[in-house]
C-alpha cells in the first residue's frame, strides 16, 4: 500500500475509535497526524471530512429508530418533537461555529489549552458519575423537552475548545442536566449526525481549492476505515454503558493530558494543529 494511503488508513481508524468516546477525537488526530507527518492543510480538511464515515456508522446502528421517526413525522407528535429537539440542539453549534470558529482555531489550539481541557474534562466526568447516582430525571430521549435539547446543544458548543470532546461534552453534559447515561449517549449520537455532516460539508466546500480528483483514493480509504472502526466502537459503547460508568475514560483523559504536556514540552507535537 502507498505510504500516504497507509497514513490515511491509520487516521481513519483513529477517527472512528475516538469520535464517539468522551476522549476528544481532535486531540488524538492532532497527535497521530504529527507522529505520522500527516498534518498539512490538506490533512486538516481530511480529518474533518472523514467524520462522515463515522457518522454513517451511527446512522446504520440507529437505522430502525431513524427510519421509524421519519416515517412517523406526518402523524405522530412524539416523532416531530424528537426531530425538533435534534434541530434545536444542533443550532447553537452552527451559530457559534460560524461566529467564532476561526478565532478559536487561531488562539486556542495550543498545548496548554488542549492539556487543560483533557484534564478538566476527566475531572468533570468523575464528578458527573458520582452525581449521576439518584439524579436521573430523563430515562429515554423521547422524554426530553425542547429546553433540555437546547441545554445539551449549548453544552456541545464547549467542544469547539480543542481537547474537550464533542461526545464528552454532550454525554457528560446531558448526565449533569439529568439525563440517564443511556439517554445522554443516545442523544449525543443522534445530534452527531447533523453536526458532523454539516462540519464536513462546510470544510470541504471552504477548502475545495486544496483538493483534486487525485485525492479521492486518500479520502476513500479514510472514510471506509473511519466507518468500520466507528461502527465497532459504537456497538461496543452501547453494550458497555449498560453496566459500566465513564470513569475509566476520565482517568484516560487525565493521563492523555499529561501526554500532551510532555509531547509539547519536548517539542514533539505542534498542538496548534
Amino acid at each position: 500500500m502507498d505510504l500516504v494511503l497507509l497514513k490515511a488508513a491509520v487516521m481513519g481508524v483513529v477517527e472512528g475509535l475516538t469520535e464517539f468516546l468522551p476522549i476528544s477525537s481532535t486531540g488524538h488526530l492532532i497527535l497521530a497526524g504529527a507522529l505520522l507527518g500527516f498534518d498539512d492543510e490538506k490533512a486538516k480538511v481530511f480529518d474533518i471530512a472523514i467524520q462522515t464515515g463515522a457518522i454513517l456508522a451511527v446512522v446504520i446502528v440507529y437505522w430502525q429508530k431513524i427510519r421509524a421517526t421519519v416515517a412517523a413525522l406526518p402523524t405522530q407528535r412524539q416523532a416531530r418533537r424528537f426531530a425538533l429537539n435534534v434541530l434545536i440542539a444542533f443550532l447553537p453549534a452552527v451559530v457559534l461555529g460560524l461566529l467564532f470558529g476561526k478565532a478559536i482555531k487561531e488562539h486556542l489550539f495550543t498545548a496548554g489549552v488542549v492539556a487543560t481541557t483533557f484534564i478538566l474534562g476527566g475531572l468533570v466526568i468523575l464528578w458527573a458519575e458520582r452525581r449521576q447516582q439518584g439524579a436521573v430525571r430523563i430515562a429515554e430521549v423521547e422524554q426530553m423537552t425542547p429546553l433540555d435539547a437546547l441545554k445539551v446543544g449549548l453544552v456541545q458548543c464547549l467542544a469547539m475548545i480543542p481537547g474537550t470532546s464533542r461526545s464528552g461534552a454532550t454525554i457528560i453534559g446531558g448526565m449533569l442536566l439529568g439525563l440517564s447515561r443511556k439517554a445522554a449517549t443516545d442523544f449525543s449520537f443522534y445530534l452527531a449526525i447533523p453536526t458532523l455532516i454539516g462540519a464536513g460539508a462546510y470544510s470541504l466546500f471552504k477548502e475545495r481549492a486544496l483538493l483534486s480528483a487525485a485525492d479521492l483514493p486518500l479520502f476513500a480509504v479514510g472514510l471506509v476505515l473511519s466507518f468500520v472502526s466507528a461502527w465497532a466502537c459504537v456497538r461496543w459503547l452501547l453494550r458497555y454503558i449498560s453496566s459500566h460508568s465513564f470513569t475509566p475514560f476520565a482517568w484516560y483523559r487525565i493521563a492523555f493530558g499529561i501526554v500532551v504536556l510532555l509531547t509539547a514540552s519536548m517539542g514533539w507535537v505542534d498542538w496548534r494543529g
